[in-house]
């Protein structure tokens, strides 16, 4: 993704979410939700999307059996951001 569109997709983000200093807030349409979730998805291009990402612990234990490889498990505790 371009660095300005970077820019304009936090500028987009931070004028619907920041609180309008004399007016109620407006509720999220469909359009603006559709234009904010398409936003923030990462290019289809990036290479970790092209792993076969399992969920499953016992479904990829036993697939690693059986193709003689072994498991990659990402685990953390804490904020996603921080990683505390």
């Amino acid at each position: 993704m371009l660095p300005f569109l970077s820019a304009i997709y936090a500028g987009l983000l931070l004028s619907v979410f920041s609180p309008a200093s004399s007016q109620d807030p407006q509720p999220l349409t469909r359009d603006d939700f559709d234009l904010l979730h398409s936003a923030v998805q990462p290019d289809a291009s990036e290479l970790w999307r092209q792993i076969p990402w399992g969920i499953s612990l016992l479904e990829g234990q036993q697939r690693a059996v059986e193709e003689g490889k072994p498991i990659f498990l990402w685990a953390m505790d804490g904020h996603p951001l921080g990683c505390t």
